[in-house]
């Protein structure tokens, strides 16, 4: 038995593509994704990033990082989904870039996509998640999909093979108003 409670596999090892799930409240769960996108590139793995939240004109430091790198990240979004003006529009651009990443479940060239921010669609009903962890688990078997962001679904959980939740202990906006930070939260 592991320190964890679990029992460790006995056998030979498989390799399969991993359902990965970043969520929870704490910061990070964008960053740990990009570290493995920059993990997998430096391989000479082929990886997108399909952003559900950001808007096509986004700028950020990832966005120009991958740019110089090659990466492809496809933002489609129009901000936050909390603070929509038009929710049926935001609605709409979420299951237009679910239809664009979903049909790169299938791509024989490709070893990693993320789902940047894509638990929100499903934490706001827009896409049933059945019919999300049904297209996600009838992916290429080797490829990876890592999912990000707060309230990942129950259904989500369960299919994943590997959930991280990051946890809010202490944040500087939170507690001392500090603004976000370029290169730390953008």
């Amino acid at each position: 038995m592991t320190g964890d409670g679990h029992q460790p596999v006995k056998g030979p090892r498989k390799k399969k593509g991993l359902l990965i799930v970043n969520t929870g409240n704490g910061k990070g769960k964008t960053t740990a994704a990009l570290g493995m996108v920059l993990r997998a590139w430096g391989r000479g793995m082929p990886v997108e990033v399909y952003q559900f939240i950001k808007p096509p004109t986004a700028n950020f430091g990832e966005h120009r990082a991958a740019k110089r790198l090659g990466i492809p990240v496809h933002p489609l979004g129009d901000g936050f989904t909390w603070k929509s003006k038009d929710p049926e529009r935001t609605k709409s651009l979420a299951l237009e870039q679910w239809e664009r990443a979903k049909a790169r479940l299938q791509d024989p060239h490709l070893a990693m996509l993320v789902l940047d921010e894509f638990t929100y669609p499903l934490h706001y009903g827009w896409l049933d998640t059945g019919e999300a962890v049904a297209a996600l688990q009838g992916r290429r078997p080797l490829l990876h999909v890592v999912v990000t962001g707060r309230y990942a679904p129950e259904g989500l959980i369960a299919a994943a093979d590997l959930v991280t939740e990051m946890t809010l202990i202490k944040h500087p906006y939170r507690e001392q108003g500090i603004k976000a930070q370029p290169g730390v939260e953008f």
